[in-house]
């Protein structure tokens, strides 16, 4: 079998999406066939991946770095490339330039094509142009294009429920993310290296954030509650990991909060055993996002028995099936709930264990067992499509 995967991000950048596609063609090349990943270009980036990861222009996303908008027609070499590759089926991951190359080359050659529907495009499109009109109008266009392919996935029922929402009338498939993770009975080397990178004790608290520092994740609500956890003499640590737009906003407020003493910003981590290690330390995973359709780091840190805190009805909380209380929390969306909220759990040690370990029990699936379905359900579209067409 030979997939074509296009995606609008891949490594270097790390969003969930990328993560992915990345998982995607790792398991399908190593398993099943041949994978190409189709992405925008990145400049100084080489690829070192496995399978082929064929690059087309692009240019810089002014408002969104390190987001690159692709220009895959003025790339004619490439399209020609592309266009040579004996692929059995498309699957897009963007609506974008990449979604629209790939439904490009589907219609061409005449295969199925899939799309899965990963984020709420009404949320990003609102952000960008402060106009609810033109937000619309943008999400009209998005679902003028999950109309037009074969099949669409999304990644849970409460993500099926959003795409529906904004208009789309067709069946939707779901089909989860899983994490590349494996569970692991004794975290104590990786804890102890957090430990010493970060001048940690065994005793000390830590409530970890992983994501991108944007502000339609939430992270002002998260820092204004670790505020309150240190007026109340909370002994703690919050460890922020990764990188985005509003990341020297969120240093800056946490200076103005006067808890700059008990936060730590990493940045981008690319090595996953080193992260595998800040999940395996962490006493909470702290993700009050309201923006995220499903989160690869709740499957991350439930891997490494970490409890995540999120909020209640969030599509994020509803999709992942937390349980607050069994294999997860549940809060409001305000920061003096959230903060009476993570005091309340965080002083109750041997109950917080049980929840992560409910969580992996529960939450847990890892990526090869996610592409064994892919897999399937591309085998089944590929047979009803020979036939209908």
């Amino acid at each position: 079998m030979i997939v074509g995967l296009f995606n609008d991000s891949f490594p270097p950048i790390m969003d969930g999406v990328a993560i992915a596609v990345k998982n995607y063609a790792y398991y399908i090349n190593k398993k099943y066939g041949k994978a190409y990943v189709i992405t925008p270009s990145f400049p100084g980036y080489k690829d070192k991946e496995e399978y082929e990861v064929i690059r087309y222009f692009s240019i810089p996303v002014i408002l969104r770095p390190p987001y690159r908008f692709g220009v895959p027609f003025l790339d004619i070499k490439v399209v020609k490339k592309i266009e040579s590759i004996p692929f059995d089926i498309i699957h897009v991951h963007s609506p974008f330039s990449s979604g629209i190359l790939g439904l490009y080359i589907a219609r061409k050659k005449k295969i199925p094509i899939v799309a899965s529907f990963h984020t709420k495009y009404y949320d990003d499109f609102k952000e960008a142009t402060k106009s609810d009109f033109l937000a619309k109008i943008g999400v009209k266009i998005i679902v003028e294009f999950y109309h037009r392919v074969d099949e669409v996935w999304t990644v849970n029922s409460a993500t099926a429920k959003t795409l529906k929402e904004y208009g789309f009338k067709k069946d939707i498939k779901i089909v989860p993310n899983g994490t590349d993770f494996f569970p692991l009975e004794n975290l104590g080397d990786y804890k102890n290296k957090i430990n010493r990178i970060h001048n940690l004790s065994e005793e000390d608290t830590v409530i970890l954030f992983v994501g991108q520092m944007v502000r339609q994740k939430n992270v002002e609500l998260l820092l204004r509650s670790l505020s309150i956890l240190k007026e109340d003499n909370v002994n703690f640590k919050a460890i922020f990991v990764g990188t985005g737009k509003d990341e020297d906003y969120f240093k800056r407020l946490a200076e103005e909060l006067k808890i700059k003493d008990k936060v730590i910003f990493t940045g981008k981590i690319f090595d996953r055993e080193l992260l595998k290690a800040y999940y395996a330390r962490a006493n909470l995973l702290a993700f009050p996002s309201l923006y995220d359709t499903s989160a690869l780091v709740i499957k991350e840190a439930s891997a490494m028995g970490c409890p995540s805190l999120l909020i209640k009805g969030s599509t994020v909380a509803e999709g992942e099936g937390v349980i607050d209380g069994f294999n997860g929390f549940l809060s409001e969306n305000d920061h003096i709930t959230y903060a009476r909220k993570m005091k309340e759990i965080l002083s109750q040690k041997e109950f917080l264990k049980k929840v992560g370990e409910n969580a992996r029990k529960t939450l847990y699936k890892h990526w090869e067992e996610i592409v064994d379905e892919v897999v399937g359900n591309y085998r089944e579209l590929i047979e009803k499509y020979k036939k209908e067409y």
